[in-house]
């Protein structure tokens, strides 16, 4: 017959501790999981939170720096058209009114609209005599007006307002001017070859369709 190792006195004892102190370790292993769940659950809801009021506060509409450079190109094109014409500088004024009422929408259908009375505003203009030059600035400023505006828009819909796209405006409204100064060269060049013998104004809507036209498959 084999002998006791421990004595029996106290066994149940000792028994009854070990099994209460593995009771208090799982308790509080158990209400350190719940605690760190708990903690976890609510910073994704709080990540949740903030990513949701992020989205919402997101402004769509165009940046600042877009609709002031479309605005400024726009007052020189109905600068110059109202110098040589004040019936085609007052048109060239509601464009520019109509290109800020789109950025503010966010509308490239009012931009459109803009640019339509800009041109017939043109068309005008070179009716009733206005000079070559004039018509000629005042056709690029237009059509650097519409483009810059259009690409605000654009830009407000993928960035928001917020972005910092100053530099991005500067580069399309450079490569916008430029486009048109050399488009405006040709057709003055042109307009000089022929002698008078093409219509100012058709020459002018020639230069804000070809420049309407680079902008849109650029």
């Amino acid at each position: 017959m084999g002998r006791r190792l421990l004595p029996g006195r106290g066994r149940g004892r000792d028994e009854a501790v070990v099994a209460m102190s593995g009771e208090g370790s799982g308790s509080k292993v158990a209400g350190d999981d719940s605690a760190g769940g708990a903690t976890g659950d609510r910073s994704r809801a709080a990540t949740s939170d903030d990513a949701l009021v992020d989205f919402h506060e997101t402004d769509a509409r165009p940046p600042t720096v877009a609709v002031v450079a479309s605005l400024a190109a726009a007052g020189a094109a109905a600068t110059a058209a109202l110098v040589a014409s004040p019936t085609g500088g007052a048109l060239l004024g509601v464009a520019a009114l109509g290109f800020l009422a789109g950025s503010l929408r966010g509308s490239t259908r009012v931009l459109g609209w803009g640019a339509a009375v800009g041109v017939v505003g043109l068309a005008l203009a070179g009716y009733r005599g206005a000079p070559a030059e004039a018509l000629l600035v005042a056709a690029v400023g237009l059509a650097v007006a519409w483009d810059v505006a259009d690409h605000g828009v654009g830009l407000g819909e993928q960035v928001g307002r917020g972005a910092r796209v100053r530099r991005n405006v500067a580069v399309h409204a450079g490569a916008s001017l430029l486009v048109g100064a050399l488009a405006a060269a040709l057709v003055y060049g042109v307009s000089l070859a022929v002698g008078g013998g093409q219509p100012v104004a058709a020459l002018a809507l020639l230069l804000a369709g070809g420049i309407a036209l680079i902008s849109a498959l650029r």
